[in-house]
């Protein structure tokens, strides 16, 4: 059997960068039983509702929606299970400490497969309120407007009043 390779994306979590400001983000390997496999390599999940905690020195995944295989027998899956994470013990003391902080949480940003192995991107993110998610809107779109005026420059289109005076 051919090996994979590259990555292939099965879910992203878009409005987490939208409700949290992000300050680290990690990449976890995912414990999964078989059918979870089968499903998400169908393209089915869902991170809207996910986020990670530490149990016991363990990151665990939780939330997160893997619809049941529709092949699988009596063996499948529970949807919403709670998931291992794996991650390197400096990096999971590196969360621990950065948890301690008032206000942060861990949440799941894709879920991936990254040559054939099932993996998760969380990220280390606090909680915006509202005025700042405005502020992100405001500077989004001020942004694009630079954008759009340099790249008429650019382009060499010029504007009805420089025609006016070349003619």
């Amino acid at each position: 059997m051919v090996k994979e390779v590259g990555q292939k994306l099965i879910a992203q979590n878009k409005k987490a960068r939208h409700d949290f400001s992000i300050e680290d983000v990690y990449e976890c390997g995912l414990v999964l039983m078989g059918t979870e496999v089968k499903s998400l390599r169908l393209g089915r999940a869902s991170l809207v509702d996910g986020f990670a905690m530490i149990i016991d020195g363990e990151l665990w995944l939780s939330g997160v929606h893997i619809p049941e295989y529709t092949e699988g027998t009596w063996t499948n899956h529970s949807p919403r299970r709670d998931r291992k994470l794996l991650v390197h013990k400096n990096e999971l003391n590196k969360l621990i400490g950065k948890l301690k902080d008032s206000g942060t949480t861990l949440v799941p940003l894709s879920l991936y497969f990254k040559d054939g192995k099932a993996k998760v991107e969380i990220a280390v993110a606090r909680g915006k309120k509202a005025h700042d998610k405005r502020e992100a809107i405001k500077s989004r779109e001020a942004d694009r407007e630079v954008a759009r005026v340099v790249s008429r420059g650019s382009s060499g289109k010029s504007s009805r009043a420089s025609k006016r005076y070349e003619d």
